[in-house]
């Protein structure tokens, strides 16, 4: 994708948040530059984990790591449990960015990457020239999670990808 003038090369990492994923996740976080920690908007269960995927992915980056947390599948909104509220309430109170998708049918997933592309180190600052790519969030089982070297970290409901890597 581009930002303003510059190529920005995304790599995705997705562990869905799966339990067999949990050992690789120290070697993804460590040689990454963003987490996405998503949740599905239509699980309490999937919610209640993100703090500690949060803790998780500072422990062993610091400050060295932009966070955002989000909130996926609105577009099921009839089932939603967690309100938009409640999950910017938790952004603020973890110091991350926040946003919600729909991976399934691309909402917000352009913005994403866009957003998480101008906090990338000799990326901030440039302005955005509206084309963002969004590798590998196209279709109903795409991932809406993205990094440089990056991982996902989020709850095993969470949606999108499932243990994939792309690019």
């Amino acid at each position: 994708m581009y930002v303003g003038d510059k190529m920005v090369r995304l790599q995705l990492w997705d562990t869905a948040g799966q339990e067999r994923f949990r050992s690789l996740i120290p070697s993804y976080i460590n040689d990454s530059q963003v987490a996405v920690v998503c949740y599905d908007i239509t699980s309490k269960s999937s919610f209640d984990n993100v703090k500690s995927w949060v803790e998780e992915a500072r422990k062993i980056r610091g400050d060295q790591v932009t966070i955002i947390i989000v909130g996926n599948k609105i577009d099921m909104a009839e089932k939603r449990q967690i309100a938009t509220d409640d999950g910017q309430k938790l952004a603020d109170e973890l110091s991350t960015m926040f946003t919600e998708t729909s991976a399934k049918v691309g909402i917000n997933v352009k913005q994403l990457f866009s957003d998480l592309a101008v906090k990338l180190p000799g990326v901030e600052g440039t302005a955005t020239n509206g084309a963002a790519g969004a590798a590998g969030a196209d279709g109903p089982h795409a991932s809406a999670d993205a990094g440089v070297s990056g991982f996902k970290l989020g709850g095993k409901d969470a949606g999108g990808g499932r243990g994939q890597k792309g690019e």
